[in-house]
């Protein structure tokens, strides 16, 4: 009996996608202190926003916790990529207890940033969204009332600076970039002589996989995220896709999230991944797609990453 032919598809593969540099440097800061000082080694928040990761460092004896009155004072904690606001570590500190700070080197540049307005008696405006860990730890490293969430268009109309002459501007590092570049040209229409980052703040990962996507997008009939959905960057690639002419765009964890009585007649799909998924997801999405299709692997790349952060000394 002659069995049925596959269809045909294409599947786009995008380049750069999944971990970056500040994702890389925090996984390999929990795994280097679990083998430092033995586990249980606490993290508070999960460390990148991916549950894949997150399952696969409990194994090896991390605890993800959300407060530091979770954990022992005996015993290491690690803070997340995402930063912290200044009462964090004070606290720990308070407590005696031997911490670690996986923060992103560009989310902590982008404190770095904030308290130099700051210093300087600017007024500070925030891009980005409320609740956000990376956002909360921002808006922590000044006193309450210094920093401005600014989300939306209607946030900036209503926004009334006490100096419009003395305003600063920073952001969270996953935002769009499109989105982004539109709130920042409305808020300098408003405060010509509003400050700007030295070098932007959205990060060059985020940067870089919005852009992937949009060059595969207008081929692609559907394009699928690998990401969590508290993952802000990857929730924003989706978006992008949809907005830059693919069929459809969809989140999902990992491969068994797919829908695939609902794909249809599909003749070209992408594939990428958002900077705290790991690649074996990627691959097990593609190696799902092979046992039901005939693949043609394609790779959009738009430019290649090389960007390495070195580990704290405490696990270096």
């Amino acid at each position: 009996m002659t069995a049925t032919p596959r269809p045909p598809l294409t599947i786009l593969r995008a380049a750069p996608r999944g971990f970056c540099a500040g994702v890389d440097r925090a996984i390999q800061i929990v795994e280097r202190a679990i083998e430092r000082f033995g586990a249980p080694v606490y993290v508070r928040h999960e460390i990148v926003h991916n549950r894949h990761v997150v399952e696969r460092l409990e194994a090896l004896g991390a605890v993800f916790v959300e407060e530091l009155d979770e954990c022992p004072t005996d015993r290491p904690v690690v803070f997340s990529a995402h930063g912290v606001a200044k009462a964090v570590p004070a606290e720990a500190e308070r407590r005696e207890m031997m911490y670690v700070d996986a923060t992103c080197p560009l989310v902590s540049k982008v404190h770095v940033e904030a308290e130099r307005h700051f210093a300087n008696g600017d007024e500070i405006i925030l891009i980005g969204h409320a609740g956000h860990p990376e956002v909360v730890g921002t808006m922590g490293q000044l006193p309450e009332g210094a920093i401005t969430l600014v989300e939306t268009m209607a946030d900036v109309e209503r926004f009334k600076p006490k100096d419009p002459t003395r305003i600063a501007f920073v952001t969270q590092t996953t935002l769009s970039v499109d989105d982004t570049s539109a709130i920042v040209t409305a808020l300098q229409d408003r405060f010509p002589e509003m400050k700007a980052p030295h070098k932007e703040d959205i990060c060059y990962a985020t940067t870089n996989r919005q852009a992937a996507v949009k060059a595969m997008a207008p081929r692609s009939d559907i394009v699928f995220v690998i990401g969590s959905p508290n993952s802000s960057n990857s929730v924003r690639l989706v978006e992008v896709a949809q907005r830059a002419g693919a069929g459809a765009a969809a989140l999902v964890s990992c491969a068994s999230d797919v829908d695939w009585q609902a794909l249809g007649s599909i003749r070209t799909i992408g594939i990428t991944a958002g900077a705290s998924a790991p690649e074996d997801l990627v691959e097990g999405l593609i190696e799902a797609f092979r046992s039901r299709f005939d693949v043609r692997l394609e790779d959009i790349r738009v430019t290649d990453e090389d960007v390495v952060f070195k580990l704290p000394r405490a696990v270096a």
